[in-house]
C-alpha cells in the first residue's frame, strides 16, 4: 500500500501544485503570440544592434517556445551567432515552471543572472566575429530543401485520407507530388483524432477543475476536507495520468514543442490551445517522474534526513553533475534537477550552473540543421556556466 500512496501523492501534487499553473502560464504566453501574430520577431531584422538583448528576453520566457523562435532566424541569416548563443544561455526551458510555482525568488535570481550572462557572451562573440569563422548561413531556399521536415505539420484530416504538400523549392528530384493523397492506417488516424479533437478539450477541462484547488493549496487550505465533496485530490491523479497517456500517444518523451508547432501556434487559435495542452502535459509527465523517483528514493533509504546529509557531503560534485546534465538536449532531465533543488537536495550553485548551460528544446533545430554551430553554441554556454557555478559554490551557495 505504501507504493500506491506514493504514486497517489506524487500524481496529485504534480497536477494540482505544478501542472495547473504551468498550463495557465503557457496558455497566457501562447495567446500573446497569437494576438501579436509573431510581430515581435520581425524586429530582429530591423534592429541588429539589439538582437542579443531581444534574444535573451525571448529566452527568459518560461518554456522553450520563445527560444525556439530565434533558431530559424539564425539559420536564415536574420540573427547573429551571438544572438543565438545568448538566447540559449538565457533559456531555462520548462524547468523554469518548477521554480515559478515553488520558488519564485530563486527563479528571479536565475533569470537575472542568465540574462546578463547571455547578453555579455552574445555581444562578445559578435564583437570578435566568432560565429563567422565556422557557422554557415543558410538561405531560405537551402533551409527548405535540406530541412523540409521542419515545416508546419498538417493539422486537419480530410474524410478518409491526408493530403501532404511537400514542395521543394527549385529541386525537382525532391518533389514527391504537388498533391498526393496517402491512405493511412486507422490506428494513426485515430491517434491524430485523439490528439487534435478529443484530448485537448478533456485536458483543459480537467485543468480548469484543478486550478482552483491549486489556488487553495497556495493558501494552505486542505481542500480534501474543506468541502462537502471529499478527496478532491483525485482530480490531480486523473490529470497526471491523462497527461502521461497524452504524451504516449503524441510520442513526446524528451522534447515537447518543435519548430513547426511553435510556428503554427502563431497563426491559429486552435493550434495554440492544442500545442499548449501538449506542452503542459509534457511538463506534468516529467514532474511526476521526478517526484515519484524522489519520494521512492527517500522511502527506500530511510527518510529526508538521510538524503539531506548525503547531498551535503557531495560538495563540488553537485556543480559538475549539474553541468553534465545541462549538456542533455530537451527538458526532462532539467525538470528533475529543478525539482531536486526545490526539495532542498541541490545548492543554488548547481541550479544556476544547469540553468545557464541548459538549452531545453531550443537546441534541437540547430542540432538537426547545423551540427557544427550547435557544438560551439554548447561550448560557449558550458564555459560561463562552469565559471559562474563554481563562483557561487565558493561563496557557499
Amino acid at each position: 500500500m505504501i507504493w500506491l500512496d506514493i504514486v497517489y501523492e506524487a500524481a496529485s501534487s504534480t497536477f494540482i501544485q505544478v501542472g495547473t499553473f504551468v498550463g495557465i502560464t503557457l496558455l497566457f504566453f501562447g495567446l500573446i503570440d497569437y494576438k501579436t501574430n509573431g510581430g515581435f520577431l520581425n524586429g530582429f531584422k530591423k534592429h541588429k544592434k539589439f538582437q542579443v538583448v531581444f534574444g535573451s528576453l525571448l529566452g527568459l520566457t518560461p518554456g522553450c517556445g520563445g527560444a525556439i523562435m530565434v533558431m530559424p532566424l539564425y539559420l536564415k541569416g536574420h540573427a547573429t551567432f551571438g544572438t543565438m548563443v545568448a538566447t540559449l544561455i538565457a533559456t531555462m526551458g520548462d524547468a523554469a515552471f518548477i521554480l515559478l510555482v515553488e520558488d519564485p525568488l530563486s527563479l528571479a535570481y536565475v533569470l537575472i543572472i542568465s540574462f546578463f550572462t547571455g547578453i555579455s557572451v552574445g555581444y562578445a562573440l559578435d564583437h570578435f566575429k566568432v560565429g563567422q569563422k565556422f557557422a554557415p548561413v543558410y538561405t531560405e531556399t537551402q533551409l527548405a530543401e535540406d530541412n523540409w521536415q521542419f515545416r508546419p505539420e498538417q493539422t486537419e484530416f480530410p474524410d478518409e485520407s491526408i493530403v501532404f504538400h511537400k514542395q521543394m523549392d527549385n529541386n525537382p528530384e525532391m518533389v514527391i507530388a504537388q498533391e498526393q493523397v496517402i491512405h493511412i492506417p486507422n490506428i494513426q488516424r485515430y491517434s491524430y483524432i485523439f490528439r487534435h479533437k478529443i484530448a485537448p478539450y478533456i485536458f483543459w477541462f480537467v485543468l480548469l477543475l484543478g486550478f482552483p484547488l491549486g489556488i487553495l493549496n497556495l493558501m494552505q487550505v486542505d481542500f480534501d476536507t474543506a468541502f462537502p465533496i471529499k478527496n478532491l485530490s483525485i482530480i490531480g491523479v486523473i490529470g497526471t495520468f491523462f497527461s502521461i497517456a497524452y504524451n504516449l500517444i503524441s510520442k513526446k518523451f524528451l522534447s515537447d514543442d518543435s519548430l513547426p508547432e511553435t510556428c503554427s501556434k502563431i497563426g491559429s487559435l486552435k493550434e495554440t490551445f492544442i500545442h499548449n495542452a501538449e506542452e503542459t502535459a509534457f511538463v506534468i509527465m516529467w514532474v511526476f517522474v521526478a517526484l515519484f523517483l524522489y519520494e521512492s528514493a527517500v522511502y527506500l533509504i530511510g527518510g529526508e534526513e538521510v538524503v539531506a546529509a548525503f547531498m551535503q557531503q557531495t560538495g563540488y560534485w553537485t556543480v559538475l553533475v549539474a553541468l553534465l546534465v545541462g549538456l542533455i538536449p530537451g527538458c526532462g532531465p532539467h525538470i528533475i534537477l529543478a525539482t531536486m533543488y526545490v526539495q532542498g537536495l541541490l545548492p543554488f550553485s548547481a541550479l544556476i550552473t544547469n540553468a545557464i548551460c541548459n538549452d531545453g528544446d531550443a537546441l534541437f533545430p540547430i542540432l538537426a540543421m547545423d551540427k557544427r554551430a550547435s557544438f560551439w553554441a554548447t561550448i560557449f554556454g558550458v564555459i560561463p556556466a562552469w565559471i559562474i557555478g563554481t563562483g557561487f559554490y565558493l561563496m557557499g551557495m
